[in-house]
């Protein structure tokens, strides 16, 4: 069945992000369940999405998809215009690491490296800046996030929500087009989570990204440019 959110064909340069009639089954014969069922919508730079709605919904495997971690049985993903959905591997992992920043629940920072030496990781990978300028990046961003003074110290010596600013600050180290985050403030307690989802959005604003969130906590979705609620597998 089509979503109600398919959109016709759009040349607008501020759309950041696109996806047409998206479906995904997961499992094998009779535990085969049809999990995403024709999803379509549209991110533009610069806004704050959050995807609503129970745990099984399909909130995850769509974020999986739009990060091309995954890819859907039927439909498209579009990035900066250009189709990426049915591209070979190495196409979507160059295409991942150049537009897509992730942040998810757990930071997932390797913890016996500094601060810096994290944000500076995806630099590295992507190759593009030289170690001087990657250095000075990585600076700049954990300036940002308010960690200035904790550039040196090891993940382990940072707190909980000092790690997931970290995880914030190399997620936008490539200066990506989209950032993606699973639940960026569901291991922090309400003080955290506040600061965490002012970070994400301002410099997400302030660099002209399209942010898209799936959360449980409906105060952090209210706060965003707009909802999408969704409910066995399709936006409702």
């Amino acid at each position: 069945m089509p979503s109600p959110f398919s959109l016709p064909p759009s040349p607008d340069a501020d759309i950041a992000l696109r996806c047409q009639h998206l479906h995904r089954h997961l499992g094998l014969g009779e535990g085969r369940v049809h999990v995403l069922k024709g999803v379509s919508f549209e991110a533009r730079r610069g806004q704050v999405y959050a995807i609503v709605g129970p745990s099984g919904c399909g909130k995850s495997t769509l974020l999986y998809l739009l990060g091309l971690l995954d890819r859907p049985d039927d439909g498209e993903i579009e990035i900066n215009g250009k189709v990426m959905s049915n591209h070979d591997d190495r196409a979507r992992t160059a295409a991942r690491g150049e537009h897509i920043g992730f942040v998810f629940q757990f930071h997932f920072l390797m913890l016996e490296f500094t601060a810096l030496e994290n944000v500076m990781m995806p630099m590295r990978k992507l190759g593009r800046l030289a170690p001087d300028a990657m250095k000075a990046r990585a600076h700049a961003l954990l300036e940002s996030v308010g960690l200035g003074a904790k550039t040196h110290r090891l993940c382990t010596q940072l707190s909980g929500g000092e790690q997931q600013r970290v995880a914030i600050a190399r997620a936008l180290s490539n200066q990506p087009t989209i950032l993606l985050a699973d639940e960026p403030t569901g291991n922090l307690d309400v003080k955290n989570s506040a600061l965490v989802f002012d970070l994400l959005t301002r410099l997400a604003k302030d660099h002209g990204q399209a942010v898209i969130l799936v959360t449980h906590n409906p105060e952090i979705a209210h706060r965003c440019d707009f909802t999408w609620s969704m409910r066995d597998g399709i936006f409702v």
